[in-house]
């Protein structure tokens, strides 16, 4: 038994210890939210943003939550960024946290969109890192073996190769942190430095794939799609179909950025269900999330720096697009309840304040404050009345693929306007086994109209049909390489709408050119 494995376990212990111990004594969620709010009105009190609306005054109210609410209208990025961000992205001090911001994350984005640049501050860097470590600390829960505790960790992430601009740098956020791993971790995370700066993901892929008998991997965290396809990778070039014959003291799989459930069958498929799944909610502005051990869904983080607020997402609050409606009001904590979808608003401790962050969310228990991402703020269908979010969507696919055991790797939709002047949804799902078009079709839509009875009501009326391409896997991720969102952290986006629509369609009919029609597609 590994003697440092004994220390790292007998250490983390007393460290879980004392985290449950300040939990219990931090009092109730909502008194926890208020302190994190005064702390950053404190911080922030004397930058732009914080005399522009009088965080000082906020704090000497009677209800600074309320005050909060009154003073400080609701930003969206291009709000905030044109307003004080770029300002912070030219080096100015003090815009709307303390002090200077080094880093910047540029998010995913959807695969038509440039990346959005979001402060990364010293305070948020620790923040995610203690929030990593006490993710891993709820492992003790299980009763593992101490030499569990000396296995390496695989981080599959972005480049830390991060781009210079003037004094600032800028690149993934998983880059930014796995570029700052201490020093003494080092020896449990993988790949080494090298490879995490390889900015080529094809190049970075290869090279794990080279080192993975080298390494005694017991836990790896990335995003599923890439994640399969690196052990589909190594599992061909070690001719096997055994991950555990490379890693046979591999236990967890901490994932996150998508949904997990269309990926599931897929993964059990190569796990043979030995390894236990850990989902995390890890964005690019803060880590509002994760998975213990013991719980079977995300739960809410209060003492990381971000402060939490609630927009019911409806058609009061957002339009058939998405968009915010002029709507000030927002729902604290203590005011959500269960069953409920809200836009998630969040302040954070690198300066957004009341940003909506474009997820939407559902709690199922507010004891515990779990919940479960359902879609994002502009990923939904609602041509007609049809009020179809990707949470729908996800499930009936889901479903589908494990009644029919076949792997769907990833789907998409997009609304289109018949001659008729009636809608349709068009469906374009990647698989690679033989499916019976027909029946998928009839069985999606039957799925779809138990789900969700706005959409069951529409099948009647305006919505006139849904069509269904089924694809070759490959074509999905040969498009993300053209439009340069090739990658850790990138995801094929579930909705497609605008220029992203018509640059997917068009791709599409250039391979129906190139590829002989039963080899591209089987349509109805």
């Amino acid at each position: 038994m590994s003697i440092l494995g004994n220390l790292i376990k007998g250490a983390s212990k007393i460290a879980e210890n004392k985290k449950n111990k300040n939990q219990l004594n931090q009092g109730d969620a909502d008194q926890q939210q208020l302190r994190t709010l005064t702390d950053l009105l404190g911080k922030a009190q004397n930058t732009e943003f914080g005399t522009t609306y009088d965080f000082e005054e906020i704090l000497k109210s009677d209800d600074p939550r309320q005050e909060f609410r009154n003073r400080v209208p609701i930003f969206q990025y291009d709000y905030m960024f044109q307003k004080f961000w770029h300002k912070t992205l030219n080096g100015v001090k003090d815009v709307s946290w303390p002090g200077k911001i080094s880093n910047f994350a540029l998010t995913s984005g959807t695969t038509n969109s440039a990346s959005k640049r979001i402060p990364v501050s010293e305070e948020m860097i620790k923040g995610i890192k203690k929030t990593c470590l006490n993710q891993i600390l709820t492992l003790n829960k299980m009763d593992l073996p101490s030499n569990f505790y000396s296995k390496k960790v695989l981080c599959v992430g972005g480049s830390t190769a991060l781009s210079q601009i003037r004094d600032q740098k800028e690149g993934d956020l998983s880059g930014i942190l796995t570029g700052r791993v201490p020093s003494w971790l080092n020896p449990f995370t993988k790949p080494n430095k090298k490879i995490r700066a390889i900015e080529d993901w094809e190049e970075k892929l290869e090279e794990i794939v080279r080192n993975a008998p080298k390494w005694d991997i017991g836990i790896i965290c990335g995003v599923p799609s890439w994640i399969l396809v690196l052990i589909k990778r190594i599992n061909e070039y070690y001719e096997t179909d055994d991950i555990f014959s490379i890693w046979p003291n591999l236990k967890f799989y901490i994932h996150g950025g998508v949904s997990f459930d269309p990926y599931i069958s897929n993964f059990n498929s190569l796990f043979d269900e030995r390894v236990v799944y850990l989902d995390t909610y890890l964005a690019s502005e803060g880590f509002i999330a994760y998975q213990p051990c013991d719980s079977d869904g995300l739960e809410l983080i209060l003492n990381n720096g971000i402060y939490y607020e609630f927009i019911p997402f409806n058609s009061e609050s957002f339009d058939n697009d998405g968009n915010l409606l002029n709507y000030q009001d927002s729902y604290l904590l203590s005011e959500i309840h269960e069953n409920v979808e809200y836009a998630l608003l969040i302040s954070t401790n690198s300066g957004a304040f009341r940003y909506l962050i474009g997820d939407t969310i559902k709690f199922s228990n507010l004891n515990k404050l779990k919940f479960k991402i359902t879609g994002r703020t502009k990923h939904f269908l609602s041509l007609c009345g049809e009020h179809l979010s990707v949470d729908n969507m996800t499930q009936a696919i889901t479903e589908l693929s494990i009644e029919k055991g076949i792997t769907i790797d990833e789907f998409a939709v997009c609304g289109k306007q018949t001659v008729a002047e009636n809608f349709i949804h068009h469906w374009y799902i990647a698989c690679d086994s033989p499916i019976n078009s027909l029946n998928f079709k009839y069985d999606l839509d039957q799925k779809l109209r138990s789900l969700n009875t706005d959409y069951h009501i529409e099948r009647s009326f305006a919505l006139e049909d849904i069509k269904v391409d089924i694809l070759p896997t490959k074509i999905f991720y040969d498009f993300l390489k053209l439009k340069d969102k090739y990658g850790s952290q990138h995801k094929f986006p579930r909705v497609l709408k605008g220029k992203l629509a018509k640059d997917w369609c068009n791709y599409l009919e250039v391979l129906k050119e190139e590829l002989p029609n039963d080899h591209l597609s089987r349509r109805f």
